[in-house]
């Protein structure tokens, strides 16, 4: 049963990780895939193609989800070549950690322009058309990171708790709409990123988790799926933590 059938989403940040494993996941249940990308043309081609593969339509859209003008470009032609906008997954962002004493202002304006402005951008510019639709979910990826801080990363932190904050304020304001509004924070996540790291470090981690083992992009992706799907339609303001329960 393919729980998306002829609806269209808009995932943004998905050339890669979860944003990627999201797009991948509601592709294969039906649903018609506008992906944003920031950098290669090409990988951006390629992913189309892949993702066309399960019979739906898709197209990538190099865009900036932090600068306004931009997300609403982005809206207006997703909605004018898909013809509606059923789903938003606000998946963009980025890190720049350090201790507080080293964070420079940069690097705390960067992170929560990039990870918190992004998401007031394209919720603001994509309500006009779900409010005529009378319907929609958006999706915005939080961590539990915004729940609960950690160390060495209060811009990330903050951000993510903004988006938190964010989220539930549009579901009490879109609800009366039947437009629904969630947040999901992903613990650890192993990507392409976390590949990178010290082999000791991850398993430290991963030992430190309740389920005892890191999550992957498609443990995130089968939230979101939920949350995009009409098997949630009486669930908004929520926050679903996706952490094999490192916060229990």
């Amino acid at each position: 049963m393919k729980l998306l059938e002829g609806k269209t989403a808009i995932i943004t940040g998905a050339s890669k990780g979860i944003g990627r494993g999201i797009a991948e996941v509601f592709a294969q249940h039906g649903a018609n895939i506008a992906f944003t990308y920031l950098s290669s043309v090409d990988a951006a081609l390629a992913f189309e193609k892949e993702l066309s593969a399960a019979g739906v339509k898709v197209k990538g859209y190099k865009s900036d989800a932090s600068d306004y003008n931009s997300a609403e470009e982005l809206i207006k032609n997703v909605a004018d070549e898909f013809g509606s906008i059923d789903i938003v997954v606000n998946n963009a962002g980025v890190t720049r950690d350090n201790l507080l004493m080293r964070m420079s202002e940069e690097d705390f304006d960067a992170v929560v322009q990039i990870n918190l402005k992004s998401v007031f951008n394209l919720t603001k510019c994509v309500q006009r058309t779900m409010l005529k639709q009378r319907s929609g979910s958006i999706i915005n990826i939080s961590s539990v990171v915004g729940v609960k801080g950690n160390a060495g990363q209060s811009n990330y932190a903050a951000s993510k708790a903004g988006i938190i904050g964010f989220s539930k304020s549009i579901a009490l304001e879109l609800g009366s709409r039947n437009i629904r509004c969630n947040a999901v924070a992903p613990g650890f996540i192993e990507t392409e990123m976390t590949a990178k790291l010290d082999a000791d470090t991850v398993q430290g981690w991963r030992d430190a988790i309740p389920l005892k083992r890191g999550g992957t992009p498609e443990d995130v992706a089968n939230t979101c799926l939920f949350l995009a799907s009409d098997l949630s339609t009486y669930v908004t303001g929520q926050v679903l933590n996706v952490d094999g329960g490192m916060l229990t």
